[in-house]
Order: structure tokens, then sequence, then C-alpha cells
């Protein structure tokens, strides 16, 4: 760690206010990131895109920097930070960056002088709160701005006059009750309030800050939630079974709202979806979820993001325990579990909130700033202090409780655009300026906070993961830091999904553009790591609908029965659908998410029950019967999600720092790259099929189909020969890239139908000769495990499928084949999912 010494205050001078934000207003337009982008090389059809190119400098950082998080070092190691040799254009705002460093720093070693460690600083949650120690329970709270306090609950009839608590200098309040009879005085199980007097005179009951769980009276409409103290005897207590899985070169999330993971109408348990959802999301090839809502919210509807009670698990779908068995369950499959901590502000409610201790005192005695900055008018809740040693102490052993307790693997940090600054990203158009992501614009007091979180989050757990909700793109926000970053793992590519919206609902086909497309998923900085998606929660809720809904709409009611051809909505419906998320997943990032249930292209949107539906649950819930019914085309996007996650799993091109576009055709609406070892190409035309169209490629040799979206099995026309070996032939002058093709050495000759995706292979003709598998399987997806029917033997049904072709001719040394279905091949070549490593295929 570099740090500097100082004499200056610990605390900064204060931050001017400013009006608060809509995390939503500043979504739109934004990519972010400014000019230091990822390389790619991109060669359009009909002209050449320039391109940023990769810094090539490289830096190391000793161990002893690394580890020695305490040590201090002089002004020129700062000066020095291997961000700036990562991205010169960040030395011009060394200011900012020394600042912040130093910051970070004299607030560290503060913790560490005061504290002991910023570990033991973390473990807040076994000091404050309820807990047991040397044969009695000791319930600790801060509450500087309290002039009395009691403990009252079930265990007192709530009558605290024999429960008072004592008041320290720091402003906490304590109490020790000696067990009774070898028994907690306070029950397992119980209500607990603290009840305390203010300055006005008046008498308050507040849950806990630090409470472990809170519940609420479901009968009794509009009831506040009541503390519970929770610690089960040993005999109740779940006892972790399985070790975390390792960490993956490449995150495929599963964004999952465990209240809405059931299809009936009513809110779902945590045992329930451990054993009724996370076997799908196994089977569909993910490796991790992200699991929405889970810290306490009292209005369902938030979607989980108006906490009231941080350490609580949301009761709504069981008890602290049912938590547990779920992670443990996910760690049995090999499924990671993140969890989206919400830092960014709270709820104002006060009676079963935090915002309850807020009694008018001054900031520095409250968990939140007061006035303007304190208040976020269009989140409508309040905003923390991260400038606050008991804040500070609040949040981060909060991170290391879910971490502890409940064996979360890390968290998706939410509304972080809204932490970075103090306009909180409103009305905010980033053009990648680098002003405006330092300056005294930015909340220093929050990014500090992330750093200790971050700091912390990977010294108790180095393979943990931490994303970053992010629409700003400020940079360095994904380096670790100890080169000057924020620390984060990845950030969200949020202006994907906005990307992909628009052109659903304002353009048409033909309009899209192909370089458009290739630039927003590729418009990301050179080292700092994205998760790409296509659609999220944030584009389903209320007001908005699932990109299959978009796509297909009213037709999704009475057209995706497979016993009847498919309309043209339905067929164009699925086969963008595919296309759509396979794009996103291959060039978008190097990670991928998916929310629950549009892997099978789940219709209509989201709507919580609230007074304005009457309470319904009819759009709160997961329809699995549709992909489970074997009639019903579902099962065909189901089956193709399965396959590109298994895609990547076998051929790790989201880890591959090889990502080239070497071909975007606006005419032909063609996109061509490389990703890792594979060759895509996306024929986004309606109508236009394209047959010995040449691809440029790295590597000479021999090529053949991985993943064809125009298979039998996921729903498509069988166009595509899975059976056909594409040689390469070479391009130009060896190493001079400008006689290339598409500035590419080789290249090779395909088919190209419309509105399809294919990626294609390298065989590895030197490694030894084995018998080939079916092309169904590759051990990983299998016609039983989707639903669909390997044999099937219909051929196209649609008008599209039977356009005349615009195409090249065959030649050089690429043998194309056509898959026209006949009555005796029907089913054979289309219905196969070729899905095989290079040595597996090799003759």
């Amino acid at each position: 760690m570099l740090c500097l010494t100082s004499s200056s205050p610990l605390l900064p001078p204060p931050r001017r206010s400013s009006a608060p934000a809509d995390r939503e207003a500043a979504r739109p337009g934004i990519v972010g990131g400014g000019n230091a982008r990822l390389s790619v090389v991109s060669v359009p059809c009909s002209a050449r895109r320039p391109w940023p190119v990769k810094v090539k400098n490289k830096f190391t950082t000793s161990v002893t920097a690394q580890e020695n998080n305490t040590m201090t070092t002089a002004k020129e190691d700062v000066d020095c930070l291997p961000i700036y040799k990562l991205d010169p254009k960040l030395e011009g705002f060394k200011d900012h960056f020394s600042y912040r460093m130093k910051r970070y720093c004299d607030q560290k070693r503060a913790i560490e002088q005061n504290e002991g460690s910023l570990e033991e600083f973390s473990k807040g949650y076994l000091k404050f709160g309820i807990n047991t120690s040397d044969g009695a329970t000791v319930y600790r709270e801060w509450a500087p701005a309290a002039q009395e306090a009691q403990l009252i609950g079930d265990f007192n009839g709530w009558n605290g006059a024999n429960h008072k608590m004592e008041k320290d200098k720091f402003g906490v309040w304590s109490i020790k009750i000696s067990h009774v009879n070898g028994k907690p005085a306070i029950p397992h199980n119980s209500r607990v309030k603290f009840r305390f007097k203010h300055g006005y005179g008046a008498w308050v009951d507040r849950i806990p800050a630090w409470i472990r769980y809170a519940t609420v009276d479901a009968s009794k409409f509009g009831a506040p939630y009541d503390g519970v103290h929770w610690d089960p005897p040993a005999s109740e207590r779940y006892v972790f079974k399985h070790p975390r899985p390792p960490k993956p070169d490449a995150p495929r999330v599963y964004e999952a709202h465990v209240g809405m993971s059931g299809e009936k109408p009513a809110v779902s348990t945590y045992r329930e979806f451990a054993d009724n959802v996370l076997p799908r999301i196994r089977a569909n090839n993910y490796n991790t979820v992200q699991l929405m809502a889970i810290m306490e919210h009292s209005y369902y509807a938030s979607f989980g993001y108006h906490v009231t009670n941080f350490f609580a698990v949301s009761s709504r779908s069981g008890t602290p325990e049912d938590l547990k068995y779920l992670v443990d369950k996910a760690h049995s499959l090999g499924l990671r579990v993140l969890m989206d901590v919400v830092h960014s502000h709270a709820s104002k409610n006060v009676t079963d909130g935090l915002n309850g201790y807020d009694v008018g005192q001054s900031t520095q005695e409250s968990y939140f700033h007061t006035g303007d900055r304190g208040y976020h008018k269009l989140w409508d809740s309040r905003l923390f202090n991260y400038a606050n040693w008991e804040v500070l102490r609040f949040l981060l052993s909060n991170v290391r409780y879910w971490m502890d307790e409940f064996m979360f693997d890390g968290f998706r940090f939410d509304g972080v655009t809204s932490m970075l600054y103090h306009h909180h990203g409103i009305n905010m158009g980033f053009s990648g300026n680098y002003k405006e992501y330092f300056s005294l614009d930015t909340d220093v007091d929050a990014v500090v906070y992330m750093m200790l979180a971050n700091h912390l989050m990977h010294k108790l757990l180095p393979g943990a993961t931490v994303v970053a909700e992010d629409v700003s793109g400020m940079p360095v926000l994904c380096r670790p830091v100890h080169e000057g970053g924020v620390g984060f793992d990845y950030r969200l590519a949020m202006a994907i999904p906005d990307r992909w919206i628009d052109y659903l609902k304002n353009k048409d086909d033909m309009e899209w553009s192909m370089g458009e497309i290739a630039h927003t998923l590729t418009n990301r900085r050179y080292t700092e790591k994205c998760i790409a998606y296509a659609e999220s929660h944030d584009q389903s809720i209320v007001g908005d609908k699932t990109i299959a809904f978009l796509l297909m709409d009213k037709e999704m009611y009475t057209g995706m029965s497979d016993l009847q051809p498919a309309s043209p909505t339905i067929d164009r419906g699925i086969a963008l659908q595919k296309m759509i998320h396979f794009i996103t997943m291959a060039l978008g990032g190097d990670g991928y998410l998916n929310f629950m249930g549009n892997e099978f292209g789940h219709p209509e949107w989201i709507d919580f029950p609230r007074e304005g539906n009457n309470w319904s649950y009819d759009k709160c819930r997961r329809q699995w019967s549709l992909v489970d019914t074997d009639h019903l085309r579902y099962k065909y996007m189901n089956a193709f999600d399965q396959a590109m996650n298994a895609l990547a799993e076998r051929f790790s091109f989201l880890s591959s720092s090889k990502q080239i576009v070497s071909e975007m055709n606006e005419e032909k609406k063609v996109i061509v790259f490389e990703r890792g070892d594979l060759v895509f190409v996306f024929n986004f035309h309606p109508k236009k099929t394209y047959e010995g169209y040449k691809v440029g490629c790295d590597l000479p040799g021999k090529y053949r189909v991985a993943l064809d979206s125009d298979a039998f099995i996921f729903g498509g026309h069988g166009r595509v020969a899975h059976d056909v070996d594409h040689f390469t032939a070479p391009e130009g002058v060896p190493g001079v890239p400008e006689t290339n093709f598409n500035n590419r050495p080789n290249s090779f000759k395909v088919l190209s139908p419309p509105r399809t995706c294919v990626a294609y292979y390298r065989v590895d003709e030197g490694a030894q000769v084995q018998q080939q598998k079916p092309a169904t399987a590759a051990e990983k997806i299998s016609p039983e495990s989707i639903g669909a029917d390997a044999t099937r033997t219909a051929a196209p049904t649609t008008k599209e499928a039977e356009e005349s072709t615009d195409g090249e001719a065959t030649s050089g040394g690429a043998r194309v084949s056509r898959n026209i279905p006949t009555d005796d091949d029907t089913g054979k070549k289309g219905a196969k999912f070729v899905f095989r490593s290079s040595d597996e295929d090799s003759k």
C-alpha cells in the first residue's frame, strides 16, 4: 500500500452539497470510461474505423507494498502510482489521487491505531447489537443523541424500568444482563426494541440497528416490523457442509430474486429457491448466483433497495438458517453466491429503519448527513455520512457479517454512481472527459469507504468477487487499491441494455448499425473488467418489458406452441433473442449476467404487489411451466442459453484478452469477430443468406461449427451443416496487415443464413485421434436436460427461411455446404448441436 505521511486532520474540509440524483436518469446514452478503452482491431467492410490502442506499459508492485498496508512512503512514490503507467492521462490528476490516497491511508492508519486493525474494526457485529459474553447477554447501541435509554421486549414485558442502559464518552449505550438459571435472559426468537429519550424530551422505540432478524405481523395492514433476537441453540443452527467453490476466471452470473422465484402468486422461500431453482441454474451452466433483496426491507416493491435492517435477512422468505441452507446448497452445486449490498442509501422509515436514530442531531452524531446532502429526493431515502467513524464501523462490519456468517462469496454494490459524486449522477451524460470524474464533484469520503471495503473483503477472502453498479465509467474504479484504484473486480456494463432497448423500441431491423453495436459492446476501459448483460431486473420492471416481450409482445400468448408453424414475429423474436444475448456475452465484457427467467424468454414484465395493482402477485413470479412444457417454444431459448454458457465454460473465451472485431458490414448487416480461440459470425440481416461468405481469422487450419443458433434443437431451421470442414486460405503478405483480408492473415468461407449466429473453433489436427461425441452433448447439454427433441424432423416453416441467397461463390480451401433438409436427412444435420473441443474433433 502506498501511503503518505501527513500531519493534516483526518477529515477533509466540508464538501458542498448538491441536488440528489436518480439512478435511472443517468443511464441513457452513457458508455463511460473516457478515452482509454479496450483495444480492438475493427475494420468495417466499407470504411476503417480508428480504435484506441492498448497501453503497452507493464508494471509491477512489490509484495511488500501490497501486503504491508501500514507502511509510509515518500511523496515521490505516490507520484509513481501504477495507475499512471497504466493510463498516462491520469497523471494530469495527481493532486486528486494524492489527496485520495492520503485520505485512505490516514483513515486506515487511524483505525489500526485505535481499533487494532481493520479486520478487528470490521467485527463490530460481535460487539454491537445483542451478543453473549461470560454468562450474560450484552447489548450495545450507538445513539449519541439519546439522553436516556432502555432495552425492552418480550423478556421484560416491554417495561424497561429495570433495564436501563449506560452511555460512554463515544455515545455508545450498553447493558449487561446475566443469564437466569444458565439460560439467556433474552430468549431466542423473542422481540426486542431500543427505547430512548431524545433532546425534545420524547421517548421513542426503535429496532436495534444491528438486529439480525426482523418480522412483521402479516395479518395487519401496514404493521411495523419488530426486531427479533436471533440466537438459536446449537441443535437448531445450520452448519455449513460444503466449501466455497474456487473463483472462476469469468463469472457467468444468474441474477435472482428469491421472493418472486416461484410460480405460485406468493412470496417464495429460501429453501424453495434452493431446492427448485438452484438446480435449474446449475443445469444452464452458470457458475455464480447473485441474490437480490436479502437485506431486510419493509417495502417489498422496493426490490430490496430501501433497506431498513442491514444485518437482518428478509424474513418474508425465511430465517437466517434457511438462507444459510440456500448458500450451502449452491456451494454443493459448484455455484458461487453474490449478494446485492445496498450501502449507497437507506430507507427513510423511522419506526423500523436506521433513519429512526436521526432525531435532529448533528451529522457527526448520526448515520446520515443532515440537510439536503443527507436526503436523496428522487430515491426518497437517506444518504450515509461515510466520514463518520461509527458509520464506517457499521458498513464495514456489515460486509464482513454477510461473508463470515452466511458464506457469501462476494457482493454487487448497488448505486455506486450515486456514491461516487456529490451530484449522484443526476442529469449527467458522462462524456469520458476525466474532469467529470476527478474534481470537487467527487465524494472522496465515499470513495475512501469503498477502498477500505474492497481492501477488507479481498484480505478476508482473496477469492471474493465484488461488482460495482456504476454507469459513469470512472477510471480505475476496477483497479486494486494498492495501485491507486478503488478496488472493485468488475463493473456492470450498463450501456449495453440501453442500446438494445433503444434498437428494439425505435429502430427498424435494417436501421441497426453494426458499428454502433460493436462499439457499445467493446467500449470499456482496458484492464478494467466488465460484466455484460442484455437485460437485468431493471429492464423488465413495471413500465418496461423483457427483451422477448419487446420482440414478440402479444403473440407470445398465442404463438408459442410448437404444434403450429411459427409466425414471422415469433420466428424473428426467438432468433433475435438468441443473437442479442449471445453477442452480448461474447463481445460485451469479461463476465456475463442474466436475470432469472430471461434465459427462456420470460414474457411480460415485473410488478410487485402494490396498491396500484390491487396487491397482485401475478407479475411477481416466474412461470417455469412455460419452459417445462415440451410443446412450447420457450425450451429453445433456454437450450441456447444453456449451450452458450457451456461454450464459454469449455473455451474460456470470456477470460481471454484476445478480442478482435474484423468486420462490421453495414450493408450486409454482418459482424465478425474473434474472442479467444473462437471465430464468431453474426448475420443480423432479416432476409439474406450469404453463401461462401469470407471470414477473416488469425490462425490457419481447419475450422468447424462449435455453436449454431439455427440448429433445430434451438428452434432454428437447420440450414448450417455441422459436419463441414472449413479450411483457411492465406491472405496477403505475412506480417503486413494492410495486405491481409480485414487485417487478418487468414480466411475461410461459411454459410451465413439471416438472423443467425455461429461460433467456429479451430481443429487441432496434431492432437490424438478420438471418437467424436454426439453433436448434442459434449457433456454439457443434452435433449433430455433441455426438453428438446434432437431427432426433430420439421423443416423450416416460415417464408423467411425460403428467401433467395445473396452470397459469394465458394472457392479456395473452404468447403461450404448448405444444409437443406430433406425427408432423409432432416433432423440429422440441423438438429445437431456441435460442441466439441479441438482434441475431441481432430482427424
